[in-house]
């Protein structure tokens, strides 16, 4: 049964639908959502965790181009390098990458 629920942060009402709470239940969340869609989607975002959507409340990470320890290309990374381990392009990380 659809419920009604007050977002925390935003204080609007929002729809925890029948079908959001099954889903919840099979991947183990045991309580329900305290934020609305939207109001998770930019604290998410805030958080590092944006899932790869760009738009309103998105942040944009600081890139560092240093060259790739494979190939030699230039790497973009969201993180400055520090010299002491080996920085690889996407290709040659996706190459090296162990399982």
């Amino acid at each position: 049964m659809d419920r009604t629920i007050t977002c925390v942060s935003c204080g609007q009402g929002f729809i925890f639908s029948a079908t959001e709470q099954e889903l919840f239940a099979s991947r183990g969340f045991t309580n329900e959502p305290k934020r609305c869609p939207s109001c998770r989607a930019v604290r998410r975002a805030q958080m590092g965790g944006d899932s790869g959507h760009e738009g309103v409340g998105a942040i944009q990470r600081q890139m560092y181009e240093v060259p790739c320890a494979g190939c030699g290309e230039i790497a973009r990374v969201p993180f400055q390098p520090k010299g002491v381990r080996p920085v690889y392009c996407q290709t040659c990380f996706q190459a090296n990458k162990t399982y």
